[in-house]
């Protein structure tokens, strides 16, 4: 498959191919991916087709520059939720509720995304991603009406891939770097519910075990260091690629709370004028609620509003952030410090999941039963790079 450009334009050749021969694991259908493309297709489609067995539900993933900015199974959504994300009123097949869950959880991050769906994608989620800035998809197969809307969108340039379901990649993995080649086992571990297995202290509810699992399965494929918040079915904060595990801590907490924040009265309420678009409305609300507008777009966004602008106060955001609750905080290395749990704790974290294994071990435990947090020690270090 020869491929748009590498990792950046002015690296002209590139191409992907399957390895000694063998038949390629995925089927490009449509469009001219980039060598990033292709990276984001096959992380994303191991993560959706991982988290389908783990959860036995539909999985989706938003990818972008290698990394999940969201990823979700397919769960109910509630009213303010649906509301949120433009949904409310639709009725949304396990496919179409997973991705729009996928995405909705970092909006800003998703623009220009690679979405992956673990099952066939159906007219109703072509005609969801019809209408999202996206770059492409991969999926086990395609409705034929749901591939004509996909290969027609971004003037024909949309990228559509096929992924073979069957397909099982060899036991070991190979790297070029620098004229070197690194050759190592394919972290091939099936996350299930017996890495959720040994409790330390507390209790899992159902909800929790699936939201841990999810967020297992999610961090194998996100650059480490990093830590995710799960809630409800979907990661409602990922903070990726940080040398510091607390740094990963905080940036996921503060995505979770923006999260969060989407589902204000006043978030919600932002009455728009007709005519801007749905991702103007999509960044507008994420300006809105992180407050810091500058004196230009504090007058677009007025002119966008069919309205006076009615800001939203710090002691509100924090009135808000408080109710936030039942959160699962799942880490791909073990937790090195206390201070990972006094943040995470602040973002509505009461279950964690964690390899263990720090000499501060017993600090986190008591850290954890101060705050009333079930705390899992897998012993499953998920590192990926």
């Amino acid at each position: 498959m020869q491929l748009k450009y590498g990792a950046n334009p002015h690296q002209s050749h590139a191409a992907v191919a399957a390895l000694d021969g063998n038949t390629a694991p995925v089927e490009l259908l449509n469009g001219t991916p980039s060598f990033i493309n292709v990276l984001d297709a096959l992380n994303a489609w191991q993560l959706v087709r991982e988290a389908r067995v783990a959860t036995g539900l539909a999985a989706a993933a938003s990818f972008k520059h290698v990394s999940p900015a969201g990823a979700a199974v397919a769960a109910p959504l509630d009213e303010a939720t649906a509301q949120a994300y433009e949904v409310a009123g639709r009725e949304l097949t396990p496919a179409a509720l997973a991705y729009v869950r996928a995405r909705g959880a970092d909006p800003k991050c998703s623009f220009g995304d690679f979405a992956a769906l673990s099952e066939p994608v159906d007219l109703e989620t072509a005609q969801f991603l019809k209408g999202v800035v996206s770059d492409g998809i991969i999926a086990p197969s395609y409705a034929p009406e749901a591939l004509e809307i996909l290969c027609g969108k971004k003037g024909g340039g949309f990228i559509v891939m096929q992924a073979d379901a069957d397909f099982r990649a060899p036991a070991r993995e190979r790297r070029e770097i620098f004229g070197m080649e690194l050759v190592q086992d394919r972290n091939d571990h099936q996350v299930s519910e017996a890495d959720i297995a040994e409790i330390v202290c507390g209790e899992l509810t159902p909800e929790a075990k699936r939201d841990l699992l999810l967020g297992l399965v999610a961090l194998k494929y996100t650059q480490s260091n990093s830590v995710g918040y799960a809630l409800g079915g979907q990661m409602i904060g990922i903070g990726a690629g940080q040398q510091s595990r607390v740094d990963c801590t905080k940036l996921a907490g503060q995505k979770a709370d923006l999260w969060h924040l989407g589902r204000h009265p006043k978030v919600l309420g932002l009455a728009f004028k007709a005519g801007v678009k749905r991702q103007e409305r999509i960044n507008w609300r994420v300006r809105y609620i992180e407050g810091d507008l500058t004196s230009h777009e504090e007058t677009a966004l007025t002119d966008a509003l069919d309205g006076p602008l009615d800001r939203l106060q710090g002691d509100e955001k924090r009135e808000w952030v408080a109710q936030l609750d039942g959160v699962s905080l799942v880490s791909d290395g073990f937790i090195p410090f206390r201070d990972n749990i006094d943040h995470a704790q602040r973002h509505g974290v009461r279950f964690i999941a964690q390899p263990g294994g720090s000499t501060r071990d017993g600090e986190i435990e008591a850290a954890c039963g101060e705050y009333g947090i079930a705390l899992v020690h897998t012993k499953l270090r998920l590192f990926h790079h």
